[in-house]
């Protein structure tokens, strides 16, 4: 964790190093888009990251096993 901090193997601590290996990877993701077009604007950037969210090569149907289902679901 930042600042050296020990983890421990609670389920709050896995979560927490989750969360923040994701924000490295969308930082990540996003420097490369940089690097790769450089003329393109913030905007174009997030419009960028979304698409790649929705679409990355594995998690096309998202992340969880199981049947998709639309989402939100009806009421």
């Amino acid at each position: 964790m930042a600042g050296g901090t020990p983890l421990s193997d609670s389920p709050a601590d896995r979560l927490r190093l989750t969360l923040e290996l994701s924000e490295v990877a969308d930082a990540m993701r996003e420097q490369r888009l940089r690097r790769e077009h450089p003329g393109l604007t913030e905007e174009e950037i997030e419009d960028e990251m979304a698409r790649w969210r929705g679409t990355r090569p594995g998690a096309e149907e998202g992340d969880a096993p199981g049947r998709p289902v639309p989402w939100p679901r009806p009421r």
